[in-house]
């Protein structure tokens, strides 16, 4: 990103105090990333209560695949875009590319995941979500986000499919004659473009945007009901709770987690809608699309694998409280309090099976 905002002579080359800065940035979103998902993935494995909730087997599925961006793609990407130069061969180029496709498709493919088991979660009646998310469907629905990416990932990246009347014009390209450099260039034709796009990226984006409408809807309806009942005098405090307090808490808690997750999405689109886009564009014009454009975009949708950690952090009571336990040791201030001692109703953690996503 700071080559195409900061560095309009890279063509050229890097000069030494701009490589330094170069360096220094994406160094930072590669350990960012690796630190922050390393974290979401010992925090769901240390804390029973957040393995207890269904999202979260996705949610760490979502990690892993982020840390193997930053650990098997990221690195590469940048030394050639510092050097200037691809220097691991034509086979490793195809290999760390089809990566970079199965890794950022996967990513999609489990926030869609995580979009309909939300819906399900607060839109249907308890009974129709525990039929619903099996772990065996769960199971399966894991097993897809990692299977269904390989059939726009290796399959036809090594068998060529994607440079199928272009060959002549990648392999111009691959090759700097002036500076005697060579690079790992990813050209796809026009049948490629659009279906790794539609996979990737439109038909899951489609799949989110009608679960997260209806589950607006369904939090505008549980709002209303809040109101309803604090107007009526539903007691808010003590040991004793009445059953329509069960249901505001669990509408309050629901609402959060859906707010939550949309903000989650909302910042994996922002990162990679201008890639995708600008996917489908290049072939109908030719590839006229700017190298550094394109540098500035696939790094763009890069910083988004570490943003999640941080979100959930900031936005996850029950992330934050989880983190705060790793990265102080176990201080007991940052404990939950005993299941004696708690003023919440033991069923409400059970409600849907996740209405402890958010308090």
């Amino acid at each position: 990103f700071l080559s195409f905002c900061v560095f309009p002579s890279s063509s050229e080359g890097f000069g030494v105090a701009e490589k330094i800065v170069l360096l220094t940035f994406i160094s930072a979103v590669i350990v960012m990333a690796i630190l922050g998902n390393l974290l979401v993935m010992v925090a769901v494995c240390r804390d029973r209560q957040l393995r207890k909730i269904k999202t979260n087997y996705f949610i760490v599925s979502l990690a892993f695949a982020d840390l193997l961006v930053s650990v098997l793609v990221m690195p590469f990407g940048a030394i050639e875009l510092v050097q200037d130069n691809w220097i691991y061969g034509e086979m490793f180029c195809l290999v760390r590319t089809s990566l970079d496709v199965l890794l950022t498709t996967a990513s999609i493919l489990h926030l869609c995941c995580i979009s309909l088991d939300r819906y399900y979660a607060i839109c249907c009646q308890p009974l129709v979500y525990r039929n619903k998310m099996t772990p065996l469907r769960i199971a399966v629905m894991l097993g897809g986000c990692w299977v269904i990416p390989t059939f726009i990932s290796f399959l036809p990246i090594m068998q060529g499919w994607n440079s199928i009347g272009i060959i002549d014009l990648i392999q111009q390209r691959q090759f700097n004659k002036a500076s005697n450099s060579t690079y790992c260039i990813f050209m796809v034709n026009k049948p490629y473009a659009i279906t790794c796009s539609v996979v990737a990226f439109y038909i899951p984006f489609f799949l989110m945007v009608l679960a997260y409408y209806r589950i607006y809807v369904t939090a505008r309806e549980h709002a209303r009901q809040i109101g309803v009942l604090q107007r009526a005098g539903a007691p808010t405090d003590g040991r004793q709770h009445h059953p329509d307090q069960h249901s505001t808490h669990r509408m309050k808690t629901e609402t959060k987690a859906a707010k939550t997750l949309c903000i989650i999405m909302g910042c994996f689109c922002l990162c990679w809608a201008p890639f995708f886009v600008t996917n489908i564009v290049d072939p109908f014009i030719n590839y006229t699309v700017p190298g550094k454009l394109w540098t500035a975009f696939l790094w763009l949708g890069y910083i988004n694998s570490g943003l999640n950690p941080f979100l959930y952090a900031f936005l996850n009571k029950s992330f934050r409280r989880a983190f705060l336990i790793i990265l102080c040791c176990g201080d007991e201030r940052y404990r939950r309090p005993s299941i004696l001692g708690q003023t919440v109703p033991c069923s409400t953690t059970t409600i849907n099976g996740s209405t402890h996503v958010l308090r």
